[in-house]
């Protein structure tokens, strides 16, 4: 949530940093609405100190035995005065905050202008595309080849866009995800948590998923109802909410391995075979929350965490600055991880490292006690996958195919693979 202190000073000029994103804001609109809610807030103040003065008269008339009717009567009067006024200042209150809710963050600076991906910036690459000497297969021929790949089951059992794995191939996503979490934990100190997949709508609120993209979302309807985790960033980042942390506990790094569950709305007919848009996968996801001084350089080197797993793995890939018309809501810059697939010989997102200031915190209520001002001040929150297990185990299927069809299992994942070093076609 962006500060509402700029909003009411400077809506207009929130609208016009908005305008980078192409977001529209009625500024206006936004500044007529806080204009009634400061007269109606005034009012209700006047309404209960004229309720006091006369509930104080009501007092003394009594002491003197003096008829109270007529201050009874104003009293009566005033209360429904104040009904009405509450009831209309509640309703601009949650006007306000609805559009507060609804406010994609301001931009870093440094995040390049543009419209959608194709003006996104390349900010540096890493390995060069294996060039092979026969046409390379994609991960779903090299799947079924292997027969370890089920899409038709996984059809039957749950519908499209869901997947089964099985032998060799189950056991190398799992050797992947044993990799990163040794590596994040062990070298990178994160802390690992194991985190809720289901989630009220408060905690999705907090990282500002809700209300904007409930139907990216799987709801569970109930009494209380409850909703399947997009991302571990989810459970992770609002292990703060509503607390002050103390400044010696920071910086806070937590990793995390779960499923992850999206609908996918509005994404049919973009890859819509395999395993790179799936309603389940798996993740292994980082987070870090810090005082805001610390903010950029953590953004850096929770980057740089999720590119040595690339790195360790040897698959290319580049960085790419996210340019201002395709960073997500609740961020203020981001870098995206993109690694090369030879199948489709493109470069794809498998991560994408998100700093957002205190935009996250302040919906969450999440602060820390600055020892040098005595007060409490809000945390900055940074996530990103380390990385999209599925994503992985699709550019280690394609780039580490040969001629027959087989993998061969990179060396860092033969020893989780319990010293199998090819996995073989049937």
């Amino acid at each position: 949530m962006i500060d509402p202190k700029i909003l009411r000073q400077s809506a207009s000029e929130v609208a016009r940093m908005l305008e980078r994103r192409g977001f529209e804001f009625d500024a206006d609109g936004y500044n007529k609405l806080e204009s009634k809610r400061k007269s109606l807030q005034i009012k209700n103040e006047e309404l209960k100190n004229q309720r006091n003065i006369s509930s104080k008269n009501i007092g003394i008339a009594k002491s003197k035995n003096e008829d109270i009717l007529s201050l009874m009567q104003i009293v009566e009067e005033v209360n429904k005065n104040i009904k009405v006024n509450e009831k209309q200042l509640n309703e601009t209150l949650a006007k306000i905050n609805s559009i507060e809710l609804d406010l994609p963050n301001l931009l870093s600076e440094e995040v390049p202008d543009g419209v959608d991906e194709q003006d996104n910036l390349i900010v540096s690459t890493y390995g060069t595309p294996k060039k092979f000497d026969f046409k390379p297969l994609d991960h779903i021929e090299i799947g079924n080849r292997l027969d370890s790949l089920d899409f038709e089951s996984a059809g039957r059992i749950s519908g499209s866009r869901f997947a089964v794995m099985k032998g060799s191939l189950a056991s190398l996503q799992r050797a992947l995800i044993q990799f990163m979490l040794n590596t994040h934990i062990q070298e990178h100190e994160y802390e690992e948590v194991y985190a809720p997949l289901l989630v009220q709508a408060n905690a999705l609120i907090g990282t500002s998923q809700l209300p904007k993209f409930e139907s990216d979302l799987f709801k569970i309807e109930g009494d209380k109802p409850l909703y399947l985790i997009p991302t571990a960033e989810v459970p992770l980042t609002n292990l703060v909410a509503g607390k002050v942390i103390d400044e010696r506990a920071l910086p806070l790094k937590y990793v995390a391995h779960t499923p992850c569950f999206r609908s996918e709305a509005g994404s049919y007919g973009k890859d819509t075979k395999g395993l790179i848009r799936q309603h389940q996968f798996e993740k292994v996801e980082l987070v870090q929350i810090v005082k805001p001084e610390e903010s950029k350089d953590a953004l850096m080197s929770l980057t740089s965490h999720a590119e040595k797993i690339l790195r360790e793995l040897k698959l290319p890939y580049q960085v790419v600055s996210l340019c201002a018309g395709d960073i997500g809501f609740g961020a203020k810059i981001t870098y995206d991880l993109e690694v090369w697939l030879p199948g489709q010989d493109a470069y794809r997102e498998i991560s994408s490292c998100s700093l957002f200031g205190d935009f996250q915190a302040r919906r969450m209520q999440a602060k820390w006690k600055n020892s040098k001002t005595g007060k409490n001040e809000f945390l900055h929150t940074i996530n990103g996958s380390g990385l999209a297990a599925g994503r992985a185990l699709v550019a280690i299927i394609e780039n580490y195919q040969d001629e027959s069809g087989n993998v061969i299992v990179p060396d860092v994942l033969i020893p989780y693979m319990n010293g199998l070093k090819i996995i073989k076609s049937s």
